[in-house]
Formats: C-alpha cells, sequence, structure tokens
C-alpha cells in the first residue's frame, strides 16, 4: 500500500509540475480555480449591485437634481474610457488564446498592452476627478454646485441632492477604478511570470481566470457609463 501511495504521488508530481498536491488532475484544478473565480465574481455582483440599487433609489427621488449634476460631467472622457475598456477586453482574449497557444511572446505582449489599456484608462480617469476638484464638485466642506434645474431654467439644484449624485459617482467609480488598479497589478505579475516561461499550452489557468475578473470590471463600467453620464441628456 505505502508503495503504492509513492508510485502515485511521484506520477502527479511528474505530471504537471503547476498541478498542485492536492488535485488529482490538471482539469479537477482548473474547474476548482474557475469555480473560486465565478464564487467571488458572485460576490463582487452583490457588492457593486448595493451601490447601484442605492444610486437608483436616489435617482428616482430627485430626477431633476440628478440630471443637472449629471450634465456637468463631461461625455467624452467617459465614452473613450468605455472604447479603451472594450479594446481591453479584447487584448485579455487574445492574451488566453496566446497562451492556449504556448506563445510566449505573443501572451505578454497582450498582457503589456492590457496593462497599457487600463492605465490610459486611470489617466482619463484622474483627469476628470480633478476637474470636479476644480469645480468643487467633490462631496464635502468645499462643495459647491451652480447649475440649474434642466425642467426650470434658473432655479438653481439643491445643493444637497448634487451633492448626494456626486457622492455615488465617487464612490461608484472610485471602487470601480480601484479594481482597474488590482487587474493591473494582478496582469503585471503575470506578465513577469509568462516571460519566464510559467504559463503555456499546458497551464494557463491564471491568464483565464484573472480574463474573467478583467471582464467583470468592463462590464461594471458599461453600466455605469450610462447611468451615470446619460442620463437626461436629450433635454
Amino acid at each position: 500500500m505505502h508503495t503504492s501511495s509513492t508510485a502515485v504521488a511521484e506520477n502527479h508530481a511528474h505530471d504537471n509540475p503547476a498541478l498542485l498536491h492536492h488535485f488529482s488532475t490538471e482539469a479537477q484544478q482548473r474547474n476548482a480555480a474557475s469555480l473560486g473565480m465565478w464564487v467571488f465574481l458572485a460576490q463582487e455582483v452583490m457588492f457593486f449591485g448595493g451601490m447601484f440599487c442605492a444610486y437608483l433609489v436616489y435617482r428616482f427621488k430627485y430626477p431633476a437634481d440628478f440630471a443637472a449634476a449629471s450634465k456637468s460631467i463631461a461625455i467624452l472622457p467617459g465614452a473613450v474610457n468605455t472604447a479603451v475598456l472594450i479594446c481591453s477586453s479584447l487584448t485579455v482574449v487574445l492574451a488566453v488564446r496566446a497562451a492556449q497557444l504556448g506563445k510566449r511572446k505573443a501572451l505578454v505582449a497582450w498582457l503589456l498592452l492590457t496593462i497599457f489599456l487600463g492605465l490610459v484608462f486611470l489617466g482619463i480617469k484622474g483627469y476628470e476627478y480633478h476637474d470636479k476638484y476644480v469645480e468643487h464638485h467633490i462631496p464635502g466642506p468645499s462643495f459647491h454646485f451652480d447649475g440649474d434645474l434642466i425642467d426650470h431654467p434658473g432655479v438653481p439644484a439643491s445643493q444637497a441632492h448634487t451633492q448626494m449624485y456626486f457622492s455615488l459617482y465617487f464612490a461608484m467609480t472610485g471602487m470601480h477604478a480601484l479594481h482597474m488598479i488590482i487587474g493591473v497589478g494582478i496582469f503585471a505579475y503575470l506578465a513577469w511570470m509568462a516571460w519566464r516561461g510559467k504559463y503555456g499550452a499546458e497551464y494557463y489557468t491564471p491568464i483565464e481566470n484573472s480574463g474573467l475578473y478583467w471582464h467583470f470590471v468592463d462590464i461594471v463600467w458599461i453600466y455605469l457609463f450610462p447611468l451615470i453620464y446619460l442620463i437626461d441628456r436629450h433635454k
């Protein structure tokens, strides 16, 4: 019995260096890792879902004030960032495909391009935050909003209600940006390990699961953009 167990352990070790000892096969390890990532993303959905619900409650409670505050935000930076994130999702897919094909240099290149696009997004978001700081739209003692209600020109929007809008704006986009920063850090590590040859056709689970995380972050932005930037822009 002892000899048989030793033989099984030796065979296990020679199968794949990346195969952890508590998994019997690569498929079992991959499925466990994928399940863990989906469970993590499920709780992330609940986390962001709470903020989306809070936003929608106050949006329907103070529609005119929220519309006035939203109109003070430039659409172009948000639209550019949307395009940047869509492109970054493509580069992630191409990185996963390169890993599946065992193309190390292509994998590293696509990961680095994803990192670059993530940094572009964060740079544009920083530019937007700077504008809000200059305009005194950051919630707090110095907050001040000069806009009028869209449906009632000459009637100033409520300071309290517009401050609520910007509180949600910074909370939601700030948390999204934090997830972007984490994603960039993850891909930087993966790019380094990929360059060292750790990932290939036999083992690319971390690339695949990190891609799922990145796609989730992109999807969150796809919902944030119209809710925060585009409400009542037709008026």
